[in-house]
């Protein structure tokens, strides 16, 4: 795409509210925010429907953000929300030749860039994330979409569309890494075992700490941390101490993007208990600041280097046993994608 006074619009759900709220869709603003630093001619304005709360334009790292202060406040106020969206996108397009619209989700922001798409004769595609390939999702109706149109976050989204759906999406395109966000010097790898993730029902740490309640059992100074804040929090905390695991399982709450990073590069393992991930952007991370990554998912058809699937909770233990107990443990950097090659990927899909 030539990007030379060309605008890409970009919907989503929600966008960081300023340049410092790392942890806001932390892969989602890597992305526009490398898709930008590489493609500087190229204007970007980002229409951010449920949050941040605020209704202010503003700018981040040069990109122009348009919030609508959605607030999930319930099913009249999200019409009106769309209503608004529509307007200010018929504003933006008089005073900016839209190259293409690109959708976070395929949700609210797919059905309004649908719509919008046609009635502006632009390309529009929506990236399915994750929780968007379930069963019971309404807007596949709504939006009726086209193979050509979907992109997939990973292998495994891509097959459960098709799954639920009937429909296997054209384009797949995974997460990836900014290598420049990652320590160059070798770290002592203090932290045997790190869990990342909101404490929610999903992500199944309630799993994590039994793996680690065993696995104490041949290595009872075995130090694990979990980065992250959510509902359960309380009830995590009551199960730490249920299975005596205090010394051992250290809530550390929730931290930015670059210390989640500092972490796991002083980590062995990264243990993913969740239930379900479209491709969660920590592998690619973990893997790149060395950790071995156990877990239940396998989001691309391929295996890495340093992922361990497993199908059950013994299976989990004997491979994290497997690998604290390597005296020549592994822990080079392996990069599963580069960001460079995704914004180049999402790019041409707009020539």
């Amino acid at each position: 795409m030539n990007n030379t006074g060309k605008t890409l619009i970009i919907l989503s759900p929600g966008f960081p509210k300023d340049e410092a709220d790392s942890t806001c869709l932390p892969f989602p603003q890597l992305f526009v925010r490398k898709l930008k630093e590489l493609n500087p001619s190229l204007k970007i304005i980002v229409l951010a429907f449920q949050y941040p709360f605020t209704s202010e334009e503003y700018m981040w790292h040069n990109v122009r953000v348009v919030p609508f202060n959605g607030k999930e406040k319930g099913k009249l106020n999200r019409l009106l929300v769309w209503l608004k969206v529509l307007r200010k996108l018929t504003l933006i397009s008089k005073e900016n030749k839209i190259a293409g619209i690109l959708n976070f989700w395929l949700g609210e922001c797919a059905l309004i860039g649908k719509y919008a798409a046609k009635k502006f004769n632009v390309k529009s595609f929506t990236w399915l994330m994750g929780q968007d390939a379930k069963k019971g999702n309404r807007y596949v109706t709504l939006t009726r979409p086209k193979p050509g149109n979907l992109i997939a976050l990973s292998d495994f989204l891509a097959e459960e569309f098709h799954r639920n759906y009937g429909i296997m999406p054209l384009h797949i395109i995974p997460p990836s890494v900014d290598t420049a966000a990652f320590s160059a010097v070798v770290h002592e790898r203090s932290i045997d075992i790190i869990g990342v993730g909101s404490l929610i029902p999903l992500k199944q740490f309630d799993i994590f700490i039994r793996i680690i309640a065993k696995t104490a059992d041949r290595f009872p100074a075995v130090n694990a941390v979990i980065c992250g804040n959510g509902p359960e929090k309380e009830k995590l905390s009551a199960l730490i101490e249920k299975a005596g695991m205090q010394n051992n399982i250290h809530l550390v709450g929730e931290k930015g993007h670059k210390e989640v990073l500092q972490l796991m590069q002083h980590s062995k393992i990264l243990l993913h208990t969740s239930a379900y991930e479209g491709f969660a952007t920590v592998y690619s991370e973990a893997l790149y600041a060395g950790a071995h990554v156990v877990g239940f998912c396998k989001p691309m058809n391929n295996v890495f280097k340093h992922q361990h699937v497993v199908i059950s909770e013994a299976a989990m233990v004997v491979e994290v046993e497997n690998i604290l107990a390597d005296p020549v443990l592994d822990n080079s950097p392996v990069l599963a994608f580069t960001l460079e090659a995704t914004c180049k990927s999402i790019l041409s899909l707009y020539n």
